[in-house]
């Protein structure tokens, strides 16, 4: 099987995955800023990390992923003045910061269950480590690389790439940005003017009197800037240096630029060997954005309640259409796009359970009638299911290798095919190695869950009391049981041994 091979933006190439410590895996991944509910944005980041934790287990690895919750000092870039989101909201919504975070916190964990994502590690927050985030800033100071300011801390950009740059960890190194370009395109934020560099950005910043979330320190009573939190966090939880380090590809700037920096000076490493980063999410081809109306919330999602929506989509169709994407591709939501992923992921999921209900114990193989070309056919899209996900998890062509799979198991349910085309070794591998991506890796779950065995019991009363209504000559109640299920899109079907099957069409 060929080695696992992942998109490093750091140098902008694929590169065989190699983890610091043979079988172990250190990956951190941004988490949410929990002041608000989480929206469609966060679905892909969390979901294609969900995969990345998978999958690197599915190889052996032990992984410890860390994720974390910022609940203090993320600061609003987007052309408003410098602010902390918490504390903003808090006031808004008349409560205290910690409850506001606990409530957007459940509510985020919530989301994430309902995609099937696994927790992380450790999820540890920002206000939980003010401590080590004060040390390590210390620290950039007392090594000449940070400024106070009127009780506020800033990094000091040329120092850093004068002295950085020699030791090939020059600010920008990520981003492929230089120095001035950066300065450039910088936003005019508040207490600029204390800054040496437009370019500085905020280690610590000084809390004014009405600012409701504040610690002491030795600048003053204050709050961390956003990028120390993940420098602190990632390196006492993962060591100087660790395997992973992902997000989306809109925190490579100035983000993950600013966190190499900070630990490249306290820790005299790269941070991370590979970055990873999804591409963005767009909504009929816009950006999310207040402006458009288009920011939407998982709830409105999952119940339909936003405006955008024709319906609502369940958890399960948003991760499968997610995965139809590869992770750094663009992906455009639309409500077609989305009928067309709950249709796709119904027939794949039909068609795996009728797999697995499949009893290799009460099938009769007759390896005299095996099809060696089927069988080739079959073994070769189950090995293409290793070699696509290993190939920077490609996730979009196993699903491609899967649809081809589902005609076959389709034609062995139907009795089109006799389950004696495929050899014993070929049914029971198919049924392994689906039952393990669909899944183990793709993380897909039934929609109905428990309500499963409720919906069979029911349906099964329908179709006897349409049995009883044909044994008695009864057509119009037995048409009437058939077309009413058909409008709710179940479909009846006469098998050859005179029993009823149902599908979702």
């Amino acid at each position: 099987m060929s080695k696992l091979k992942v998109y490093n933006s750091l140098t902008r190439q694929k590169e065989v995955f190699e983890s610091i410590t043979p079988g172990h895996v250190g990956m951190y991944v941004c988490g949410p800023t929990v002041s608000g509910e989480s929206h469609l944005g966060h679905a892909r980041p969390y979901i294609t990390f969900d995969i990345f934790y998978r999958y690197l287990t599915y190889l052996g690895n032990k992984v410890r992923y860390v994720r974390n919750i910022t609940d203090a000092g993320h600061f609003e870039e987007e052309g408003r003045e410098a602010e902390d989101k918490i504390s903003k909201k808090a006031v808004l919504e008349k409560l205290e910061p910690m409850e506001l975070v606990q409530k957007y916190t459940n509510l985020f964990h919530w989301a994430m269950n309902e995609f099937n994502t696994i927790s992380p590690s450790i999820e540890p927050t920002a206000t939980g480590h003010i401590i080590e985030q004060i040390v390590m800033i210390e620290k950039i100071i007392a090594d000449g690389y940070a400024y106070v300011a009127n009780g506020s801390v800033y990094f000091d950009v040329d120092k850093y790439n004068e002295d950085f740059s020699k030791k090939e960890l020059p600010y920008g190194i990520l981003s492929g940005r230089v120095l001035d370009e950066q300065i450039e395109s910088t936003r005019e934020l508040d207490n600029q003017d204390e800054k040496r560099n437009k370019s500085d950005f905020a280690l610590w910043k000084n809390a004014p009197p009405e600012h409701i979330m504040r610690w002491k320190s030795p600048w003053g009573e204050g709050f961390p800037g956003w990028h120390i939190e993940c420098s602190a966090m990632s390196a006492k939880y993962l060591g100087d240096q660790f395997d992973i380090h992902g997000g989306g590809m809109d925190l490579q700037f100035p983000h993950h630029e600013c966190e190499i920096a900070q630990s490249a000076v306290c820790n005299h490493v790269m941070p991370a060997r590979y970055w990873l980063h999804n591409n963005m999410i767009t909504i009929n081809g816009r950006k999310m954005g207040k402006s458009y109306n288009n920011v939407i919330k998982l709830s409105e999602l999952f119940s339909g309640s936003h405006p955008i929506l024709v319906q609502a989509f369940s958890p399960m169709t948003i991760r499968f259409f997610i995965l139809q994407t590869h992770y750094r591709s663009t992906l455009d939501f639309s409500n077609e796009a989305l009928q067309a992923a709950e249709k796709g992921l119904r027939r794949l999921w039909e068609a795996y359970e009728a797999l697995q209900k499949m009893q290799v114990d009460q099938l009769s193989f007759d390896a005299s009638k095996a099809d060696a070309e089927l069988n080739e056919k079959v073994n070769t899209l189950l090995a293409e299911f290793d070699e696509y996900m290993n190939d920077d998890l490609n996730t979009a062509k196993v699903l491609a290798s899967m649809f081809e799979i589902v005609p076959v198991i389709n034609s062995i349910k139907d009795q089109h095919i006799e389950v004696s085309a495929l050899t014993i070794e070929t049914f029971e591998t198919l049924q392994q190695k689906m039952k393990t991506f669909v899944e183990d890796i793709m993380g897909l779950k039934s929609e109905l869950q428990g309500d499963q065995s409720k919906l069979d019991g029911v349906l099964k009363v329908l179709i006897d009391l349409r049995k009883q209504a044909r044994a008695k000559k009864d057509f119009a109640t037995s048409d009437a049981i058939r077309n009413q299920l058909l409008q709710l899109g179940i479909a009846l079907k006469d098998e050859k041994n005179g029993e009823m099957s149902y599908t979702f069409s």
